[in-house]
């Protein structure tokens, strides 16, 4: 994948956008070359429209309770998207399931980040899940996303044990931390040409990806 210095971002929020500040850091700081071009939401109340319009940040909102479908809803994300040539969408707590309408107009530039070891756990409730099931450890998955629901190629994986006395709540506490630091490692080896997807799955510097996804260490390049 070529693509222009600095890379266009369009980033998708459902809520306060955390993963999308620890993109407009990663820009920020120069981990990523790259300019966030875009913020788009679902809702109208999402914090996360505020947060990046104070940063400068294009913002807009597409309330899919306006649309009769599923597929009219998409139809009018990649209309609007495609305004801003995006060279990656970064999907942020979007909380839509996604159709082949919006999925594969951008199919192998879209990233998804999900608070499970995938294939551990699709869906909502992951971290009460991984915690009735007595799992000893939890995590989070970057993933391609394809038309299977939470089901794309993992790209990159971190991983936190199940503490005695773990809540949800006190889990989902420690995996947030490690979902801010592995999203944009994935997202720059996508924008540096490393990362594709193929018809096998998820490949880096040529090497197909694990079916679990590389294991996160501190200081991964």
């Amino acid at each position: 994948m070529s693509v222009s210095s600095p890379a266009r971002l369009a980033i998708l929020i459902s809520g306060r956008g955390s993963n999308m500040q620890a993109f407009m850091d990663a820009c920020n700081n120069g981990d990523l070359d790259a300019s966030i071009v875009l913020v788009l939401s679902n809702k109208t109340d999402a914090p996360g429209l505020c947060r990046a319009a104070e940063a400068g940040i294009t913002t807009a909102c597409i309330d899919h309770r306006q649309y009769d479908s599923r597929e009219a809803f998409d139809a009018a994300l990649v209309a609007q998207l495609s305004q801003y040539e995006p060279d990656l969408v970064i999907l942020a707590g979007f909380m839509r399931i996604l159709t082949p309408v919006f999925i594969e107009p951008f199919a192998g530039k879209l990233l998804n980040i999900h608070p499970s070891l995938l294939p551990k756990y699709p869906g909502l409730h992951t971290h009460q899940r991984a915690i009735s099931a007595g799992d000893p450890e939890a995590g989070v998955t970057v993933h391609f996303v394809t038309l299977e629901l939470d089901g794309g190629p993992p790209i990159l994986q971190a991983r936190v044990p199940v503490l005695a006395g773990d809540t949800a709540e006190s889990l989902a506490e420690r995996v947030i931390v490690l979902e801010h630091r592995i999203y944009p490692v994935a997202a720059r080896w996508l924008l540096q040409g490393r990362l594709h997807l193929s018809e096998k799955g998820a490949i880096l510097d040529g090497e197909p990806i694990p079916p679990t996804g590389i294991d996160y260490v501190p200081g991964i390049r």
